[in-house]
């Protein structure tokens, strides 16, 4: 709730006068905005919050105290149609109507991850908060929406390329920079006409993204390795083979999944970050792996020992992804290096792998672009409704031939 109060200022000014000011208060946090009139204090009906009859021209003024206290409960009603929990520098800005250039970028960013936190969407405001770190180290704090130009982004770009960040990196980041800007336009922070994007292209930066896949060669390699000689390097092996015959499921979808997603022979799961849904034949290879952890009989809902517990909150789930994903890709370079791989290999490149070596074997674009999820979700549902199961489980099925 958010109650607004029209009053003078305590403050004289050095006239004797005193300035009128509107007062929001939200969640205990109150803010002051000056509505550019003054008047003496035995001038002002406190009680009223208006003009006495003794000012000059009180009842125009008064006017426009009212309709100033209805565009404020306006503003606040717009949030709440929109479902917006707004911060106090949202409504002056939205009171205002100045969509303001000035309006500082990491403050944004500040209150977007608070707010993505309050709503449990712990991996979102992570990202932000790694691209805010990145923008931080490279222009300092006092960063404002008009200073994000197609110029200073193209400079930004280069100053990660010199940290060693490569395409998918900078991508990533440039993403979450384009998200944010999009959301200042939408909540009336910033002006359309200032929006860097139209000339800045991130697509350029996805022309590279697929060499971190394994060949053929290498992949028979990693497939070959004689797991039983390192069982402390099982579960890298065996995530990492799941991901790739599981046609490039994500390590994050990998380790919600639960045995009752695995029904008839088939995996059904809902995309983590895409919300696609995906239905998957289980062949002969993960279904290897998926008795194998069956036979651990664990107190748990889920397939994998990554999540050990079922009560975890979405803080919790974060944390716990980053560091099992964090050994087991340490584990994943151990394997190269014994199986004499050279390429740096993460669970990332068992998703890429699987869709390059598709694409080899004769897949279709079309369904290796639904396999990994479009970044456009509308193009990945567009996908969705070309291709049926029959389709997508021959092309998975090319992955045991090899």
């Amino acid at each position: 709730m958010a109650t607004i109060k029209i009053l003078l200022k305590n403050k004289a000014n050095k006239d004797n006068t005193h300035s009128v000011i509107m007062r929001i208060v939200k969640d205990r946090k109150s803010k002051i905005i000056t509505l550019g009139m003054t008047c003496l204090a035995k001038d002002w009906d406190e009680q009223k919050s208006q003009f006495k009859r003794g000012h000059p021209n009180y009842n125009n003024r008064n006017r426009v105290l009212l309709k100033l206290k209805e565009k404020a409960l306006k503003v606040i009603d717009d949030f709440r149609v929109d479902e917006i929990d707004f911060t106090l520098n949202q409504f002056e800005e939205k009171f205002r109507g100045n969509k303001s250039k000035n309006a500082n970028v990491i403050d944004f960013f500040n209150e977007v991850i608070a707010e993505q936190e309050k709503a449990g969407r712990i991996g979102s405001a992570k990202a932000d908060n790694d691209t805010k770190v990145t923008l931080l180290k490279y222009s300092g704090k006092n960063i404002k929406f008009k200073d994000v130009t197609p110029e200073f982004l193209e400079k930004f770009e280069v100053e990660l390329r010199s940290w060693g960040y490569e395409d998918g990196g900078i991508a990533f980041r440039m993403r979450h920079i384009r998200g944010l800007y999009n959301k200042a336009i939408s909540r009336g922070i910033v002006g359309q006409e200032y929006y860097p994007f139209k000339h800045y292209k991130i697509s350029k930066l996805k022309g590279k993204m697929l060499k971190r896949a394994l060949s053929i060669d290498e992949f028979k390699k990693f497939r070959d390795f004689d797991v039983s000689r390192y069982p402390s390097l099982r579960e890298a092996y065996d995530y990492f083979l799941f991901s790739f015959y599981a046609l490039g499921m994500n390590f994050v979808d990998m380790m919600k999944l639960k045995w009752s997603d695995v029904q008839n022979g088939r995996i059904q799961y809902v995309r983590s970050k895409t919300k696609g849904r995906f239905n998957i034949e289980v062949n002969e290879k993960m279904q290897e792996i998926l008795d194998y952890y069956k036979n651990q009989h664990r107190p748990t809902q889920y397939v994998f020992p990554i999540l050990l517990r079922d009560d975890l909150t979405p803080k919790q789930l974060a944390n716990r992804k980053t560091k099992v994903l964090k050994r087991v890709n340490k584990k994943l370079k151990a394997i190269a290096e014994i199986v004499g791989i050279e390429k740096n290999l993460s669970s990332y490149v068992a998703r890429h792998s699987a869709a390059t070596i598709l694409k080899q074997k004769g897949t279709s674009i079309e369904v290796i672009s639904e396999l990994l999820g479009h970044s456009d979700v509308k193009i990945t549902m567009t996908y969705l409704k070309e291709f049926d199961n029959v389709t997508l489980d021959k092309a998975g099925r090319k992955l045991l031939d090899l």
